[in-house]
C-alpha cells in the first residue's frame, strides 16, 4: 500500500501534466513550472543587461529584488507557472515583403486584439481550471496566483 505521502506526490506530478494539457488547450504554445527560487539565474541576467541587450528597456534594470523573488509580488508563492504563446501565423511572408521598398509590415502582435488581455484571460482560466481540479482531488493548498503579462517585474 502506497504511504500518504507517494499519494500525494502522484496527485501533484498528475497536476502538472493537467496544467501543461490545458495550457495547450488555451493556446499556449508552451508552459512551464518552477519553484520560486530564481536567484541562481540572477548572473544570466545581470551579463545580459550588461550586454545592453534590454536596449532602451530601462525599466529591465529596475525591481532587481522583485525579478529574483516571485513572493515578494504575491506573498507566500510556492511556484511560477510561466507560459508562451506564438503569435506568429505561420507562412506568413514578412522576409518577402519587406523587401519589397513600395510595401511595409506592422508588426503581429499590433495588429489583432491586445495580447494583454487575451493572455492574462487566458491565465486566469487556467488558474480557475487549477483551483477546481484541487477542490475535486482534495490537494491542500493555498492558490494564491496573480496572472503577470509585462505588468511586473518577472523573471521569465
Amino acid at each position: 500500500m502506497k504511504s500518504d505521502s507517494a499519494i500525494e506526490t502522484h496527485a501533484w506530478q498528475l497536476l502538472v501534466k493537467q496544467i501543461k494539457l490545458w495550457g495547450k488547450e488555451l493556446g499556449f504554445q508552451q508552459v512551464g513550472i518552477t519553484d520560486i527560487n530564481l536567484g541562481k539565474h540572477q548572473h544570466y541576467l545581470q551579463q545580459w543587461l550588461n550586454k545592453g541587450y534590454h536596449g532602451e528597456m530601462t525599466w529591465m534594470k529596475t525591481h532587481q529584488t522583485q525579478r529574483n523573488a516571485p513572493d515578494t509580488l504575491v506573498p507566500q508563492a510556492l511556484r511560477i507557472i510561466s507560459a508562451r504563446m506564438d503569435y506568429l501565423p505561420e507562412n506568413t511572408q514578412q522576409v518577402h515583403i519587406l523587401k519589397q521598398s513600395n510595401k511595409a509590415y506592422i508588426s503581429r502582435y499590433a495588429l489583432g486584439r491586445d495580447y494583454h488581455k487575451l493572455i492574462r484571460k487566458r491565465l486566469a482560466t487556467l488558474a480557475k481550471l487549477i483551483e477546481e481540479y484541487c477542490e475535486k482531488h482534495t490537494l491542500e493548498l493555498p492558490l494564491h496566483q496573480r496572472p503577470f503579462v509585462d505588468s511586473a517585474p518577472v523573471l521569465e
